[in-house]
């Protein structure tokens, strides 16, 4: 659906991305992952539209992405970016009815009112549909997010639904308890079984591993490794990524791998020579 190739893009005369290719399939999650500052943002931004590339080129199926039109693009491609600006006194409800913008025509239809209230219940926040955005938690506030993102490439229309659409997601799991991190990224993964691309940043090895078909490894403004999760988070390329040794071994509540970082192997910072603080040992018995 979409294609990247030979993607290069800096800022200030530094180089972000250079030379990556990359491919968002409908019906699959693919994962982006990697080191802080590694361009996973800026990627996301270039295949979203809302960034150029300096070179390569950015493709919707056979189109280039500057030839699509921008409604046509936001009908079909929404994003739920990392940090929300919204500081207006508006509900939840009216910050997903948002996302209903590129859709609605002249006035609210009762199909775009259908579109929030099914956003609300996939992000299961529909009681939170009443309350001012403003003082919602960070978590909650990304659950709404998701929502908004969600409603904007609902559509009825089996044109659009044909031609395809894309839910691109800026580590949506950064505010959220555990429960809700995998409770979002089931509910993503939904999505894509109903033919969307989804394309999604994280930093958790494990949550990517377990709901994404697809990882991509980011290191230094380069494609480091993609593929599947098994063949992706192995010790080696997870060590060359990250700087750590890990131990990589069979999730037992899944067919995917589950990576637990080597404790008894010294980190970098330590290997170097850096002097940490040491903590003091637990007390062998706690007194009432």
């Amino acid at each position: 659906m979409i294609t990247a190739t030979e993607l290069r893009f800096g800022y200030e005369g530094r180089t972000v991305l250079d030379g990556v290719d990359l491919a968002l399939e409908p019906g699959r999650t693919t994962a982006i992952l990697g080191p802080n500052g590694a361009g996973k943002s800026t990627l996301l931004k270039l295949l979203s539209g809302e960034l150029k590339p300096s070179g390569g080129e950015i493709r919707w199926g056979k189109t280039p992405m500057r030839s699509v039109a921008p409604r046509s693009l936001a009908v079909r491609r929404a994003v739920m970016p990392q940090v929300s600006s919204l500081s207006f006194p508006f509900t939840a409800w009216e910050v997903v009815m948002l996302g209903r913008t590129p859709h609605v025509q002249r006035r609210e239809r009762t199909c775009d009112e259908d579109a929030v209230w099914e956003a609300l219940e996939r992000a299961n926040a529909t009681h939170l549909a009443e309350r001012r955005y403003t003082t919602l938690s960070g978590g909650e506030r990304q659950r709404i997010d998701f929502a908004r993102a969600v409603a904007q490439i609902a559509s009825p229309d089996e044109e659009t639904r044909a031609a395809g659409r894309v839910l691109m997601l800026d580590e949506p799991t950064s505010s959220l308890d555990l429960s809700n991190q995998h409770d979002l990224l089931r509910r993503a993964s939904a999505m894509a079984s109903e033919g969307v691309a989804v394309l999604v940043i994280l930093h958790d090895l494990n949550l990517a591993s377990a709901y994404a078909d697809q990882l991509v490894l980011l290191a230094g403004g380069q494609v480091t490794a993609t593929g599947a999760p098994w063949a992706v988070l192995t010790p080696e390329i997870v060590r060359e990524t990250f700087g750590l040794s890990v131990v990589v071994t069979t999730n037992p509540c899944g067919d995917c791998p589950l990576v637990v970082p080597d404790m008894r192997v010294a980190p970098p910072s330590e290997r170097r020579g850096a002097s940490l603080p040491m903590l003091s040992p637990l007390p062998s018995t706690i007194e009432s």
